[in-house]
């Protein structure tokens, strides 16, 4: 019980940073209540997982230029490596909001792909 109220008061914590990253760009807002995430064009393109760990999307390209230059890794998420997503690493959440041109371009990204919405409709 003790382990689980200071995972809660973590994840809690870093909702609030992840908040102050989602609130730098007016096209999109959070979703989710146990799982915070941000999606358009019914694409997932940032996640504050349980592990209290904060990815974002990117191109190819961009994820491998990203990794270099925070030394930070892919990002797993319920023990899986999530296709296109980087960590953000904890010693950078103090300045979150300097990750605010990342989001914009996890955003047009997921924009650029073929719309999944609608599929569960057809």
């Amino acid at each position: 019980m003790y382990f689980e109220n200071i995972m809660n008061d973590l994840w809690k914590q870093k909702l609030k940073i992840y908040e102050r990253l989602i609130n730098t760009n007016g096209n999109f807002s959070r979703k989710g209540k146990t799982t915070a995430y941000t999606s358009v064009n019914g694409y997932m393109f940032s996640l504050l997982n349980k592990e209290s760990q904060i990815g974002i999307r990117l191109p190819k390209e961009s994820a491998e230029k990203f990794i270099r230059k925070f030394n930070t890794t892919r990002y797993k998420s319920h023990g899986a490596w999530m296709k296109d997503y980087v960590l953000i690493p904890e010693n950078e959440h103090e300045e979150i909001e300097k990750f605010a041109p990342y989001l914009q371009e996890s955003y047009e990204f997921v924009m650029s792909l073929p719309s999944k919405k609608g599929k569960k409709e057809q």
